[in-house]
């Protein structure tokens, strides 16, 4: 069988590295959920009995993104092929084609009791170092299937870079021996809208900019974390005005419990007081009842309230919330950090979003002076994430940084200067 590829020139690179381990490393948009797709249909062409691995962090990254790429590519190249929901895997009837499965990377020793003849993780510097390190080892080391035309073992992955973490470490700064990099800027895509990067560079800050456009490492980690906040060009002088309904961001912890106060004032928001040290969910219903009695409230909360247990294990502090009165938006999980993060500072660089400095002393020393751990995560050890995250619920509800969508654009309307290579797989593509 033959199959018709369409690819970017850094998609074409990678296509054709003979590395053990390539990473294709790139920018929101550049096209690596397509690469992973292609080049996994690929390597299944080797022969019925090769077997391929996919992996992600999470099902349901594999279950929306990756299995459904694979199943639409397949479907399009007439490739017979059944989805099998409790194998976590997609067989193939096709002549000469092998199989796929899909695996998560939550707990790496559970990649067990398989061979692969090659595989594909994706995102994986979404992880913390020590795990994406972890479960990287499982997976490579279950990539091992011999198949009949001899053909090599390979093990792709597949990331937007996230700072100087696992990919940066092995690729790049213990990179050799079967490691190669393949970058690719979010601008080599052509299939992209027009506006496409200029919404990115609109909607993220500089310092993310060299990452998620150029795909490039860069120190994420360094200064603060809300780089964007500057307590006098984000201050205000709003106030609570009566009866006016109340956005309070919800933290919760046991004597800790950490409460941001914002108001709109058009279509921005902002910060106009503050709870701090409150004991557990009952004593802050009190406190709210009796602070801001007559206001309409709608409460923003830790998404791990719905099992955590501040005072009475039969109910949960969603349960309590919602008994008191006020309306509760919570979503089943709370937003990723990053994208809270990118949040909160748009708003502030965007001038959507302020912060009464009076008011929220508290939450003002914590948005000037919360840094990274050496790990890479926000440091928690100094106490000031809990006003940040009570702020940050609020944010990444209200004012969420959206991605554009990258929606191809017409597919008949083929770029120009394409060139035709072949593969040992019987695979042709074209470079855009």
């Amino acid at each position: 069988m033959r199959l018709q590829v369409t690819l970017t020139r850094p998609q074409a690179e990678f296509f054709q590295s003979q590395a053990k381990y390539p990473a294709f490393v790139g920018g929101f948009g550049s096209g690596k959920t397509q690469t992973l797709g292609w080049r996994a249909i690929a390597d299944a062409a080797h022969g019925a009995s090769a077997l391929i691995g996919i992996y992600a962090p999470t099902y349901d990254l594999l279950k929306l993104v990756n299995m459904g790429r694979i199943e639409l590519l397949l479907h399009e190249n007439g490739i017979r092929h059944k989805t099998h929901a409790q194998d976590k895997a997609i067989y193939t009837s096709h002549p000469g084609m092998g199989d796929f499965i899909f695996r998560t990377l939550d707990d790496p020793s559970r990649i067990v009791g398989y061979e692969t003849f090659r595989a594909h993780v994706d995102e994986i510097d979404t992880l913390k170092t020590a795990h994406a390190r972890a479960a990287w080892n499982q997976v490579i080391a279950r990539n091992r299937q011999k198949i009949p035309s001899g053909a090599h073992n390979q093990a792709c992955a597949y990331t937007t870079p996230e700072g100087f973490r696992f990919t940066h470490d092995r690729w790049v700064v213990n990179g050799g021996n079967g490691y190669e990099v393949f970058r690719a800027p979010t601008y080599s895509n052509p299939f992209l809208p027009k506006d496409y990067v200029q919404g990115l560079r609109d909607s993220y800050p500089g310092s993310l900019i060299d990452a998620y456009i150029e795909g490039r490492f860069v120190n994420l980690t360094s200064g603060t974390i809300y780089s964007s906040f500057e307590r006098t060009a984000c201050a205000t002088t709003e106030t609570v005005q009566p009866r006016e309904r109340l956005l309070i961001g919800q933290d919760f912890n046991v004597g800790e419990m950490s409460s941001t106060v914002l108001v709109r004032r058009g279509d921005n928001l902002h910060a106009v007081d503050e709870i701090a040290g409150g004991l557990d969910t009952p004593w802050l219903i009190d406190t709210l009842q009796e602070k801001y009695a007559g206001h309409g409230i709608s409460i923003y909360p830790d998404a791990s309230g719905k099992s955590r247990k501040t005072v009475d294990a039969s109910k949960s502090d969603l349960t309590l919330l919602r008994a008191a009165g006020f309306r509760v938006i919570v979503d089943h999980r709370n937003p990723a950090v990053r994208d809270r993060i990118v949040a909160v500072n748009h708003g502030f660089s965007g001038g959507r979003l302020y912060v009464n400095t009076a008011k929220c002393p508290i939450l003002t020393r914590a948005l000037e002076q919360q840094a990274y751990a050496p790990n890479g995560e926000p440091d928690k050890s100094s106490g000031f994430d809990h006003p940040n995250d009570a702020l940050g619920y609020v944010v990444a509800k209200e004012m969420p940084v959206r991605k554009p969508i990258a929606i191809r654009e017409n597919q008949t309307e083929q770029p120009k200067g394409r060139r035709y290579f072949g593969t040992d797989t019987g695979t042709n593509w074209k470079v855009a």
